[in-house]
């Protein structure tokens, strides 16, 4: 458990008869061989994500996102064959696309160290898919945002920020497009792919609503009733993608998903 996790996020879950915790690393071959054991689906969301922090100090990403995969591609053929494997990845794996949105089949491109890891591990599961048999799909989605998200990522920042009335930086000029999606729309999607997904097949999830990083933030100081000059401008992230953005139209017509929230619906809640 790392700091992104918050173990207090799980406190009304603990009563549940259905829930158990084990605190462990996925990297931990003698750990997941245990686990795996008994059970018949994994969903994989286990991963560092802060793209930043993977420009400064790449080697934990690799350790996280790599090797921990490939553990639990290795348990899986070793202990438990049987066992269904979602592997959450992410749209950052494509690249950066000017115009048009990435189909599932297109190449992956990524531009950081966060997304090449993630790449890395899309390609491994991909691997003991053909080469061992295993049942893995992939789901690849957008910019999620929701209650509980850690303060490192622009949504929570901006409203955390704000409501001490400090500034919130916005990298370059806040023109960086990004698809925002609802988290829970997110996790309808990956139940959905973990029921009825089929093996081998990667599903993009994205809700269509495409926004600048300025436009965003505009949209936060809005509705907590905030001034604009609370904005400031810094320097850029380098690498930095202009815009991703997901065609979702074969996870919408095979599986029947959509998003039911909107951004200015979601993003309401969430500031609440």
């Amino acid at each position: 458990m790392k700091y992104g996790s918050n173990s207090s996020n799980l406190k009304d879950l603990e009563e549940d008869e259905r829930y158990s915790f084990v605190k462990g690393n996925i990297s931990n071959y003698e750990l997941m061989s245990k686990l795996v054991k008994d059970v018949n689906v994994i969903i994989n969301f286990a991963a560092e994500t802060h793209v930043d922090r993977s420009i400064s100090n790449p080697e934990s990403f690799l350790h996280s996102n790599v090797i921990g995969v490939f553990t639990i591609l290795e348990t899986i053929r070793k202990v438990n064959p049987e066992v269904k494997l979602v592997h959450v990845s992410t749209d950052e794996v494509y690249g950066d696309i000017i115009k048009g949105s990435f189909k599932e089949g297109d190449r992956l491109k990524p531009s950081s160290p966060y997304s090449a890891s993630k790449a890395a591990a899309d390609m491994f599961v991909l691997a003991w898919v053909r080469t061992h048999g295993i049942n893995a799909i992939i789901t690849r989605c957008t910019n999620n945002y929701g209650p509980y998200q850690f303060p490192e990522k622009l949504i929570p920042k901006t409203i955390i920020r704000a409501s001490m009335n400090l500034k919130v930086p916005i990298y370059g000029t806040g023109k960086n497009i990004r698809d925002w999606i609802y988290v829970l729309d997110h996790c309808e999607a990956i139940d959905l792919a973990m029921r009825e997904g089929e093996k081998g097949e990667i599903y993009n999830i994205s809700s269509g609503e495409e926004m600048t990083n300025l436009e965003v933030v505009t949209e936060i100081l809005k509705i907590m009733g905030k001034n604009e000059d609370l904005i400031e401008f810094v320097e850029d992230r380098p690498g930095h993608d202009l815009r991703y953005s997901l065609d979702s139209s074969k996870i919408r017509e095979k599986l029947e998903w959509k998003p039911k929230h909107s951004f200015k619906e979601g993003i309401r809640k969430t500031v609440e």
